[in-house]
């Protein structure tokens, strides 16, 4: 939820005051950063070093303030290649040291004045390492971005930011999704065609799979088993998305009726959860959540260890010491993260469906994962065999 009053450049906003306000009742003081006005959503902080661009273009943080623990953001700019969707999604940007001026070659405006253009609320000059600290200790909470003449008492601030709702029982995932199917077409030979649940997708996620010879429709969150089998699917792939999993019946329910048929499958992140649910695993919110591009994750199935991109505020709670009887057959921990052991992936080891709970797509990030596509190439050659 987001107002704004534009003035004639960013860089007159940032002369502005601005504060920010959590729900027990911290508050810290800084300059206006982007859109001036008032804003709300979930305070979160993520731990990458770059990659800011994909981060506020990714669906999976609507409805969220997101804080850069990296002192500096802006440095390269925007520019119009890196975009993960059609818009910015997070409801509010803080940053300690913004950029004065970007130096990209491919940058075409500042950071600051592309939040300006969309309308996005933030504030700079304050200390984020203090705020992570705080977010760390207390949890991920409810806040407010107030900049400008939305300034008022801190009382006044205070009660309408507890007046905001929780992230936990937020359904999320139909407003990010596409309302129209499309598709994205192979890279050179076509070799399958997967249909895809856009439950907050990123668009490199069907880039990476047109990569591998995949064409790839793109369908809405709302979509029936019947839509999904009238584009013929090799496999079904259930992506990454906001909000809290237990409201998401509707997908869930849709899963079920692709393992029946057994289909191959894959989820990643929000996907991740809904196979959880679909085996019958509960899911919960996490204190503060996993976000950023460099969380180390064990496979376990191989004993590698990989540096991850993450955007996660809820898990599956199943049991990192057993193999779980399921409707489906078989089902086990296939990844977990090295930094607290909550589980980042699942597979059924009697029908060919995986998941994990980060993003091998890794727009930005590294690319350690990115063999999970190729995963699901093999488990749609070995179907097709």
């Amino acid at each position: 939820m987001t107002t704004s009053t534009r003035g004639s450049s960013s860089q007159r906003n940032q002369a502005l005051p601005a504060v920010l306000v959590l729900e027990d009742g911290r508050t810290f003081r800084g300059r206006a950063y982007g859109a001036v006005g008032e804003t709300f959503g979930e305070a979160v902080f993520s731990t990458g070093m770059t990659g800011y661009q994909e981060t506020l273009t990714d669906p999976s943080y609507d409805r969220q303030i997101v804080v850069a623990t990296a002192p500096q953001i802006g440095n390269t700019g925007w520019n119009d290649e890196d975009d993960e969707s059609g818009r910015i999604w997070v409801s509010g940007y803080v940053v300690r040291d913004p950029a004065r001026v970007p130096s990209n070659w491919r940058a075409k405006r500042s950071l600051d004045d592309e939040l300006e253009r969309q309308g996005v609320v933030g504030i700079s000059g304050i200390d984020t390492r203090a705020l992570t600290r705080h977010l760390r200790e207390r949890g991920s909470m409810r806040a407010g971005v107030f900049s400008g003449e939305a300034i008022a008492p801190e009382a006044e601030l205070l009660e309408r930011v507890q007046a905001q709702p929780h992230m936990k029982g937020a359904s999320l995932y139909e407003e990010v999704a596409t309302k129209e199917a499309y598709v994205v077409p192979a890279v050179g030979e076509k070799r399958f065609t997967v249909a895809a649940i856009d439950l907050g997708i990123k668009g490199m996620t069907p880039h990476r799979m047109a990569e591998r010879g995949i064409e790839v429709h793109v369908l809405p969150a709302t979509a029936t088993a019947d839509e999904v089998y009238a584009v013929d699917p090799d496999g079904v792939f259930f992506s990454n998305g906001p909000g809290d999993p237990a409201t998401a019946d509707g997908p869930v329910a849709l899963m079920t009726a692709v393992l029946e048929r057994r289909t191959p499958l894959f989820g990643i992140c929000f996907g991740n959860q809904i196979l959880g649910r679909a085996l019958g695993f509960g899911t919960y919110k996490l204190k503060y959540g996993h976000r950023g591009i460099n969380q180390p994750v064990q496979d376990r199935t191989t004993g590698k260890v990989e540096v991850t991109a993450h955007n996660h505020g809820f898990a599956v709670d199943a049991p990192l010491d057993k193999v779980s009887e399921t409707k489906f057959g078989r089902a086990e921990v296939s990844h977990v993260c090295l930094n607290d052991d909550v589980v980042e992936g699942l597979q059924l080891l009697d029908q060919p469906a995986f998941s994990v709970q980060y993003h091998p797509e890794a727009a930005a990030g590294p690319h350690d994962a990115a063999y999970l596509f190729d995963r699901f190439v093999s488990l749609m050659e070995g179907q097709r065999a």
